[in-house]
């Protein structure tokens, strides 16, 4: 193969999986991260359908289930604990189920030894040339590779830097999302509590068997523009938006203050025309973010970092033609991922009529056959797309 040295800007989810992949095809990987670490934290993550095919082809399920978890009841309270409906256990797990700051530990374990990593640093420039891609860091020397991967998440640099401007491919959905470990002091075990008012939604779950727990904070907004690696600034965001909410809103605000994996983002999408150009191209959220009201992201990830590779292993060497197949084998998986986050009016509603109405439906929902539908249509999708055996 010509193109084998190769750079893959994100130490997540997606660019480890690729990484995977690529150092087995005989490829020397390097991954940049702009984290000094591996980032901790986050909410669960599942696999479905075909992303499990591929866990079972890495030989990484024995080590997820050693992490497994899985979610308990999911509760809706009023704001003063009075329950108000309840979905069953497992309602949203998937077949497997991980924190998503363990799955990345599992992936790093799988590929330290094979790929050069560099953390605490970033990507400044590309420039293509016939010869391959000159890439500028911040810390790092400068340094030529063959091509150049973009796993850099919603607000990638690789994208802005190859693609142009995020604004030309962002969609937003209308929601804003901070979430941060927590105490388990509920005592919930691994079950979920939910209280809403009219456009705002705060919950609270339980992690790691039970030992911690992770709070989430969701507000409606039109888009605005703000720092997203000022997390004081994100902070203050969350304590204006639920400075006067009840329920148990002002001690989980005490909690984030000393929280040590606070994130916060907008709730949205990305879909471009193409995920590639040149000899850089782009995977898991950076190319098509599905949002985490999709619930796929990571099936995704997983699913793609397979095809990407295997296809620059046939190729031998032919990028641009390996780049256009993987994106034609994804893209119809990927618009139906992405339909998947087309109920976010019923999850946090915007009318005093909606949200009433809402409430009704997650009443009746664990006795009626939608209860079934919603949890077979992700795993209908989840084995919608086919894998070839690279």
């Amino acid at each position: 193969m010509k193109s084998k040295k190769v750079l893959i800007s994100g130490a997540s989810i997606a660019g480890p999986a690729l990484a995977f992949w690529l150092s087995r095809y005989g490829f020397e990987v390097t991954i940049v991260e702009r984290a000094p670490g591996i980032r901790p934290g986050g909410y669960a993550v599942d696999f479905r359908g075909a992303a499990m095919e591929v866990l079972d082809w890495m030989g990484l399920i024995p080590a997820i289930r050693g992490h497994e978890t899985r979610s308990g009841k999911i509760s809706i309270v009023d704001k003063n604990n009075k329950l108000m409906a309840r979905m069953p256990d497992g309602f949203t797990s998937g077949e497997l189920e991980i924190m998503r700051g363990d799955l990345a530990n599992v992936l790093y374990d799988a590929t330290r030894s094979d790929v050069t990593y560099i953390f605490d640093d970033t990507i400044t420039a590309i420039c293509q040339t016939d010869a391959g891609v000159d890439v500028t860091f911040s810390r790092t020397p400068n340094k030529r590779f063959d091509l150049v991967f973009g796993a850099d998440g919603l607000h990638s640099k690789v994208r802005s830097l190859a693609f142009g401007d995020e604004a030309n491919y962002i969609r937003h959905l209308g929601l804003y999302l901070a979430i941060f470990t927590t105490p388990n002091f509920m005592n919930l075990g691994m079950n979920a509590l939910y209280y809403g008012t009219l456009g705002k939604r705060i919950g609270l779950f339980g992690a790691a068997d039970g030992r911690e727990a992770r709070a989430s904070f969701y507000f409606r907004s039109d888009p605005f523009t703000y720092d997203y690696r000022d997390i004081d600034a994100q902070k203050q965001l969350i304590r204006d938006n639920f400075a006067h909410d009840e329920w148990e809103a002002p001690r989980l605000l005490e909690f984030m203050e000393s929280a040590p994996d606070f994130y916060f983002d907008s709730i949205s999408q990305i879909k471009m025309p193409q995920w590639y150009n040149g000899r850089v191209a782009l995977i898991g959220d950076a190319a098509h973010c599905a949002s985490p009201m999709a619930g796929m992201g990571t099936s995704m990830a997983v699913i793609g970092a397979y095809i990407l590779a295997g296809e620059l292993k046939q190729a031998k060497g032919d990028h641009t033609a390996a780049f256009a197949s993987y994106e034609s084998q994804m893209r119809d998986f990927v618009t139906k991922c992405q339909g998947l986050a087309e109920g976010v009016d019923w999850f946090i509603p915007k009318t005093n009529f909606k949200q009433w109405l809402a409430l009704q439906i997650w009443k009746i929902l664990p006795y009626t056959p939608m209860k079934n539908m919603m949890i077979e249509m992700p795993k209908k999708i989840a084995n919608s797309i086919k894998i070839k055996d690279y």
